[in-house]
């Protein structure tokens, strides 16, 4: 299990000892990320002229497959870091002063990072909408107040990345860097999901938060501050790659039942049978496409966002199905705690439910076919025609959390964190 020259079976095999535990008490993985922080994994996605080693979203789509075979909610949780990391390389748009800081408390212990952008009444901007939570001038910088939902990892975070607007006309959209410490931040448990269980994506309230006038990223104007799905097409099919370890972790829990299980009036594996041989194949075409298709779209992602979107579609309905396919076919055995397939039976259903939803990613293909329907139709014979423009706006993993919680699934518990 390697990718880029590094050995990944170590912090695979420990993630994947401590996550069960971790799982059932819907606690932040503390084992898990200690894991992934000493391997070095964090800040792969460095920039070079920082020392780092600037890792290409193939390869960090093959690290979170990886994680994810382990434990998908650390895997979720380093890759929220690792985008943060990936997005300066991209666009060098932090306060320098205050990324090196970031990079030097990295060397001492694990450095959390994570976009705040969804919230209660916005939901998640990939549908559109300006954030309600407010940043106001102050004599020494910026006062932030407001909600945030979805916050993975938030226990854990030494830096939460806030979406605010200001309160300034005309009015401005940024993202303001607060350390996990400061006065006035209150996280409330309300995360009690089906799957993901140790990801910790609670909602985060911010009080009067004070940052620094400079801290912030992105500032723009709030006319031009919607989010382009098209533009994060890639970025978001590296997330679907965390499923396929998932989904990987459920075969070889289904491959291992088979082999291991002699039913006494057969008298050898259910393994040999030609039924479990033939929902083997079933299991691994599936799984086997999936990759293959995440993979090559990732490794030319110089393509058009509309393939990229297309694996991510296709990708996650195969994996899904798959563990599925797993879970069905071995009845009673596959919905117990003991044989694991129940952990991803859970934790696959989330594979799509991260924004951009499917109706979102279907519309965006629609529309897109329809145009270079017209686009073929008005070009003369011969001529080649033009791609479509992309915005580029920057890339981001802060919204991609499951929708809100369900009415039924109990009261929130708040949890201050002192300065």
């Amino acid at each position: 299990m390697h990718v880029a020259g590094i050995d990944l079976t170590g912090v695979v095999e420990t993630l994947a000892a401590t996550a069960p535990a971790a799982d059932a008490a819907a606690a932040f993985p503390r084992a898990g990320i200690r894991a992934v922080h000493e391997a070095g994994l964090l800040e792969l996605t460095v920039a070079e002229r920082y020392g780092g080693r600037a890792l290409p979203l193939g390869d960090v789509a093959r690290l979170i497959a990886a994680l994810g075979r382990g434990d998908p909610s650390v895997a979720l949780i380093s890759l929220m870091t690792l985008s943060s990391h990936l997005n300066q390389a991209q666009h060098n748009h932090w306060p320098e002063e205050v990324y090196r800081r970031v990079l030097a408390e990295s060397g001492r212990g694990p450095v959390l990072l994570n976009a705040a952008r969804g919230e209660p009444d916005l939901g998640s901007p990939a549908r559109g909408g300006l954030p309600q939570t407010r940043a106001r001038r102050t004599a020494r910088g910026w006062s932030i107040s407001g909600t945030k939902r979805f916050v993975t990892g938030c226990e854990g975070l030494s830096y939460f990345l806030v979406w605010a607007s200001t309160d300034e006309t005309p009015q401005r959209v940024g993202t303001f860097i607060v350390p996990a410490g400061t006065p006035g931040i209150r996280i409330i448990e309300t995360w009690k999901s089906l799957g993901l269980r140790a990801s910790g994506s609670h909602d985060v309230a911010f009080d009067g938060v004070e940052v620094g006038r400079d801290d912030v990223i992105g500032m723009t104007s709030a006319d031009d501050a919607g989010q382009d799905n098209r533009a994060h097409a890639a970025v978001t099919l590296v997330l679907t790659a965390l499923y396929l370890g998932v989904a990987e972790a459920a075969q070889d829990g289904f491959l291992a039942f088979a082999e291991g299980r002699v039913p006494a009036n057969l008298g050898y594996p259910i393994a040999r049978t030609e039924r479990f041989v033939t929902l083997a194949g079933e299991i691994d075409l599936l799984i086997g496409g999936a990759r293959q298709l995440i993979f090559d779209a990732l490794d030319q992602e110089a393509g058009e966002p509309e393939r990229l979107l297309r694996a991510r579609l296709l990708a996650g309905r195969q994996l899904r199905q798959a563990v599925q396919l797993a879970v069905g076919a071995l009845g009673n055995p596959g919905l117990s705690v003991t044989t694991g397939l129940e952990r991803h039976f859970r934790d696959i259903q989330s594979v799509l439910v991260h924004a951009p939803q499917e109706d979102t990613v279907v519309g965006i293909l629609g529309r897109a076919a329809f145009s270079a329907r017209a686009d073929a139709a008005a070009v003369p014979h011969g001529k080649e025609r033009r791609q479509p423009a992309v915005a580029a706006d920057e890339p981001t993993f802060a919204d991609l959390q499951p929708p809100s919680r369900l009415p039924h699934e109990g009261a929130a518990r708040t949890v201050r964190i002192s300065s």
